[in-house]
């Protein structure tokens, strides 16, 4: 057991003064553009006497310390000898230097050292686009051939990337993985005394009318790419023949009647197609006439597209009740197109602009938001679907009672007494509505209409709807508060109006003679049928009663009573 222990220390002893011996170096590989400023740093654990540093394509070897700077280009970099680093500073890098940088750390005795790798790029040569699939003799590829390039980028340290493009978009065709290779220029591996990279990929797809006249681009990119030198490519012009591309039914529009009709056509073909109309079983190729029809020579507009015309002398309606067959040809196919004409004005589009459809939209989301609206005053009751408010009783009738009794005397005043019990009455007739209105019966109907309407409508509705509740109820309450407040203000009122009209309605007689009789009020058991008893106003002094109940069938409901009050007649003023 102790001699397992024993190697087991040994073992961990030895690494750790191997790794006392390691020189660290920073960094371990430097990609660096020429003409760069760079520092390369080897660090070691303990103190140093010397530095030294070697370059390749430099021929002399660098002694540095932080005392003295003897080459120029070359400076001392790093926390000083005593701290074990070493390291240097390149104010200039050059193509040459390309390859291991060695230091080499003097300690107690010994040299230790340590090796960077210095990569100085070098910009590769232009692409080059080479051709796999050849075309014909006038440089044309046909329809659905499976074309294949290869790019080459030579010369590059390190090795240049590659990506393919088609009219400076990206090409998406299948690719061979990128090749890197060892250039094959000897001039080349012997400069510097290094050797380059070549780089090389290959494409290929099936090619189609629309690749006709478009640009296939090889792009290189390399580490020494910049603003000032945007990376390198190569292109080849692709031309595709193919047969005349078929296309939907034409249709020419705005033609005059009575005038010559020019129908303009637009056909893709590559290479050039020969043309032809067939009009009511008769042939008219092109350049000739055939009675009012005449068929020009097709002008060629670029891109592969060619401008067909048709000329109809004298157009009648009937001429536009026709179909126009045209037939295109050339080497690689044919193809037969129909044309229909007419003298109308051009059909708007059924396409819909952006404009068009955020208008749709917004209109649709106004229509729904006012559908909402409608449905929840509907089940709230309020806007248009409110009820009718209930106006409260005024005294117009009173007043005016009042201004024409004051022309009389003892008759005015008691005019006046019964005006008033009279407004009380409807006050408290008013009274009586509001209560009814007020009733539970009434309040439990209502509740049960509002949650029938609750039901048709969504949670979120229903929640609101609750709320709004809560507040008509609350307002509801206040409001027959303050009704309540406002009849007795009004009853008082008018009580002391016509105790002020009977004090003084009457100029001609003393006050003492003006004697009010007060009327006696009843109150009886609702079921009870109503009953009145008034005696005789001119054989006694004694005061007159009134008694007034609620008819029977008004039963559980409030009920208002008034009496009638008048002046009673003494038995010497009688015979006056």
């Amino acid at each position: 057991m102790s001699r397992i222990v024993f190697i087991f220390l040994a073992a961990i002893l030895t690494d750790a003064l191997t790794w006392s011996q390691q020189v660290n170096v920073e960094p371990n590989t430097a990609l660096l553009n020429e003409g760069d400023r760079t520092e390369l740093l080897c660090r070691y654990g303990r103190s140093i006497n010397y530095c030294r540093i070697e370059i390749p394509g430099e021929e002399k070897v660098l002694n540095l310390s932080p005392e003295w700077s003897k080459t120029p280009g070359f400076t001392y970099y790093g926390a000083g000898l005593t701290a074990g680093q070493c390291g240097v500073s390149i104010e200039r890098v050059k193509a040459s230097y390309n390859g291991q940088v060695k230091c080499s750390l003097g300690v107690e005795g010994e040299e230790l050292s340590g090796t960077i790798d210095l990569v100085v790029a070098l910009r590769p040569q232009q692409p080059i686009i080479e051709l796999l699939t050849r075309p014909n003799r006038e440089g044309y590829f046909n329809e659905n051939t499976e074309f294949k390039a290869r790019c080459t980028v030579r010369d590059g340290r390190p090795p240049a990337n590659i990506s393919w493009f088609i009219d400076n978009m990206p090409a998406n065709k299948r690719t061979t993985p990128l090749d890197i290779r060892p250039s094959s220029n000897i001039n080349s591996n012997a400069r510097d005394n290094v050797v380059l990279s070549t780089s090389e990929q290959e494409i290929q797809w099936h090619l189609s009318p629309e690749d006709s006249n478009r640009k296939l681009v090889c792009r290189s990119h390399h580490q020494t790419d910049r603003e000032s030198l945007p990376p390198q490519e190569a292109a080849y012009i692709l031309n595709v023949r193919y047969a005349p591309i078929h296309q939907v039914d034409a249709a020419v529009y705005g033609l005059y009647l009575d005038h010559t009709a020019i129908v303009n056509i637009t056909i893709k073909a590559s290479p050039q197609p020969k043309i032809e109309w067939t009009i009511d079983g008769a042939i008219v190729s092109q350049g000739r006439t055939d009675g009012r029809y005449s068929a020009y020579e097709p002008q060629y507009l670029g891109n592969d597209e060619y401008n067909v015309t048709l000329a109809i002398a004298g157009l009648t309606l009937e001429d536009t009740t026709k179909v126009y067959q045209l037939r295109a040809t050339n080497e690689l196919g044919m193809t037969d197109y129909q044309v229909r004409i007419s003298s109308s004005s051009k059909p708007p589009s059924s396409s819909l602009d952006v404009a068009a459809i955020v208008g749709i939209v917004v209109a649709v989301a106004v229509l729904v938001l006012i559908v909402l609206l409608v449905l929840f005053a509907r089940a709230t009751g309020r806007w248009c679907f409110g009820g009718k408010s209930i106006k409260t009783p005024t005294n117009e009738t009173s007043d005016t009672e009042s201004a024409d009794i004051k022309a009389t005397s003892t008759a005015t005043a008691t005019t006046t007494m019964g005006v008033v019990g009279v407004s009380g009455g409807e006050e408290e007739e008013d009274d009586t509505v509001n209560e009814q209105e007020n009733s539970p019966e009434s309040q439990q109907q209502q509740q049960q209409q509002q949650q029938k309407k609750a039901k048709r409508l969504p949670a979120f509705a229903v929640a609101i709807l609750k709320r709004f509740n809560e507040k008509d109820t609350r307002k509801n309450k206040d409001k027959d508060n303050n009704q309540e407040s406002a009849n007795i203000v009004e009853g008082n009122t008018a009580e002391q109006e016509g105790n002020n009209a009977i004090m003084d309605g009457n100029d001609n007689e003393p006050k003492q003679d003006k004697q009010l009789v007060y009327a006696e009020l009843v109150l009886k058991p609702a079921n009870e049928s109503a009953t009145a008893t008034s005696p005789p106003a001119t054989t006694t002094t004694a005061p007159t009663t009134t008694t007034a109940t609620t008819p029977e069938g008004n039963a559980g409901k409030s009920s208002t009573e008034y009496a009638e009050i008048v002046y009673v007649q003494k038995e010497g003023e009688g015979k006056k």
